[in-house]
Formats: C-alpha cells, structure tokens, sequence
C-alpha cells in the first residue's frame, strides 16, 4: 500500500518534469566540461564524448595568457568584499533589529527599497562617483561598491530579530555594552547564516562581469569574467581554450556550494523568509 501511494500519476508527473529540468539546467555546465577536454577539431561536433582527451587546452590557457593573474585578482576582490560585506552587514543589521533611536523603520525602508534598483539603472551615477574619488582603475574602484548590499543587511535583520531578547537583556543586566553584545553574542549566534551569505557575496563578486568591465581598463586588474570576454574575442574561433578557461572558472564556485550547501539550505529554511 506504501508502495502505490508513493508511485501514483501524479507524483509519476513530477519526478519526470523533475529529471527533465535538473537535465536541463545541468546540460550547459556537462557540455562546457566536456568540451574543454576535446581537440580543436572536434569541440564544435555535435558528438557530446569526445574521441581523444587533451589536456593541451588547459595548459595553453595558463602559460598563453595571463589567466592566473585573472584568478588571483577575482579571489583578492571576491574575499575582500566577503569579509567587508559581512562585518558592515551584520553591524547594520543589529542596529535595525536590535536597538531603539528614532527613524529606525525609515532607514531600513529605504536600504530595503535600494533591492528594487537594478544594476544597470545606477552604473552611471556609481561610476560618476567612483571617478570623482579618484578610484577608477584602482582595487579599491572594484571592492567598495560591491560592499554595500541591501540583501544581506534584510537576511540578518531577519535573522536577529528572531533571536530571544533575554539573551541581549541578560547581558545588559551582567553590564556588557552593545559592542560587546555584538560580539560575544551576536556573531556567534549568526555563524550558520553568515556562512550561506558569505557564499552568496563570493560567488555573486565572483562572477561579476559588468562593473569590473566598467571600472577598469588595466590589464592587470581584470577579474577572470573579463578575462574569458577578453579571452573569447581573441580566439573567437577556439572554443576549445574558451571552454577549457570557463571550466577553470567554474571550479571555485563548484567547490564552495558542494562545501557549504548544508549552510546554505539550513540558513535559508531556519532564518532567510520568516
């Protein structure tokens, strides 16, 4: 009886169009890995095994252009803003859900409303600002910006308000500060949803494409998206190295959702919509 409740038509219906979707979305992410390992002869077959495996497209993409240098700078800017982004993050949104001073909904209201903004609406007037400070083509051109998010700020106020007020009383009464509130209490308590958003700012700066393109011009400051455009015009016909650099791209981002997927899932079941 277990048995047919499980498999009825309708359960039936979902597991395909589930197989059918999870294929979907897979397939570029199966064809792009499978293509960095084929001949420039064969990458543009429409068979998706390749008949002979080289490597050679791996080492041509490191030692025929600067690619590493395009990693390092990705990683530099991606954990730089990480870090940052959490420590801001998480200040403000203590203060939203925790403390009492005058204007405290309207300011939260108006960080809330920037998540409505796209991008592209304020490339212009951040870039008209970034060149007055002087900061185009510059590290700091790449990392300040990309700190300030309202989604993490509205995730932890979430998060924090959920959390007792006999905690924080407790610590009042004993005579600690709010700083020292903050942190003894606060961050330890936020680890698991400062997990899930640290990987959500590392992969989000990680795959940035369009401010990186916008802010610099130096070679030397590209981040590993601009790089594989860059890349691609160069060898417009070689998918073999385009594919062969994306997979090398891919592979940070892989590697952190498969480490922190736990996190991820439980911060947004336990905290993220509530």
């Amino acid at each position: 009886m277990r048995g047919e409740r499980r498999w009825t038509r309708r359960n039936v219906a979902l597991l395909v169009v589930g197989v059918i979707l999870g294929l979907g979305t897979i397939f570029p992410l199966v064809w792009m890995v499978v293509g960095a390992f084929k001949t420039a002869a064969e990458v543009n077959s429409s068979s998706l095994i390749p008949s002979e495996i080289t490597f050679d497209n791996f080492r041509y993409v490191f030692t025929q252009v600067p690619f590493l240098r395009y990693m390092l700078n990705s990683l530099f800017v991606a954990g730089l803003v990480t870090v940052l982004a959490l420590w801001f993050h998480s200040m403000a949104a203590y203060a939203l859900a925790r403390l009492r001073f005058p204007g405290r909904e309207t300011v939260f209201l108006l960080i809330f409303s920037t998540l409505l903004v796209s991008l592209p609406v304020i490339l212009i007037p951040t870039f008209v600002v970034i060149r007055t400070l002087g900061l185009v083509d510059s590290y700091a051109g790449l990392v300040i910006p990309a700190i300030f998010n309202a989604f993490g700020i509205f995730l932890l106020r979430q998060f924090y308000i959920s959390l007792p007020g006999e905690l924080e009383e407790a610590a009042l009464v004993d005579g600690a500060g709010y700083w020292r509130i903050y942190r003894s209490i606060i961050l330890p308590l936020s680890r698991p949803i400062m997990a899930a958003l640290a990987v959500f700012f590392f992969l989000a700066n990680w795959n940035s494409f369009v401010w990186p393109l916008t802010i610099t011009s130096n070679p030397d400051l590209r981040v590993v998206q601009v790089g594989i455009a860059t890349f691609q015009q160069q060898y417009v016909s070689d998918w073999n190295y385009v594919l062969a650099a994306a997979t090398v791209a891919a592979l940070p981002t892989l590697l952190m959702f498969f480490f922190f997927q736990k996190q991820i899932v439980e911060s947004i079941k336990t905290a993220g919509f509530k």
